[in-house]
């Protein structure tokens, strides 16, 4: 039995052993990820500082420009419309005064026109 145990104890030891061999790997993997990641964000925050923050601060003056010349164009958009329907409007007002004042004008020499052509029908139709 005692050589059952001593091999059975053996056993046990190098498992024990690999196990903190196993352990000290992780807690090695561990220590290294946190390194990694704490360089990771080092690097990061420095580019960000160097290449996104300038980048950043142009980007958003162009988008003020924009925003600028948009309002400007359309202040100046509805300027012009409302140029153009004020112009519509009086042409369309001009063109009613026009008409009205031709059919008035016109009128009266139709209404002549149309009693002289009566009055000459009458006198050149024979009498019955």
């Amino acid at each position: 039995m005692e050589a059952q145990l001593g091999t059975t104890n053996l056993l046990l030891g190098i498992m024990a052993a690999v196990s903190l061999l196993q352990a000290l790997l992780l807690i090695g993997a561990a220590i290294g990820g946190w390194t990694l990641y704490q360089r990771i964000t080092t690097l990061l925050a420095d580019l960000e500082q160097r290449h996104v923050a300038p980048v950043m601060s142009t980007v958003n003056a162009i988008l003020d420009d924009v925003r600028g010349v948009t309002s400007t164009v359309k202040e100046e958009t509805n300027r012009v419309d409302y140029a153009l329907r004020s112009t519509i409007n009086r042409v369309d007002d001009t063109a009613y005064r026009v008409r009205s004042n031709v059919r008035a004008k016109t009128s009266r020499v139709v209404g002549f026109v149309r009693g002289v052509r009566v009055a000459i029908e009458t006198m050149l139709r024979p009498a019955a």
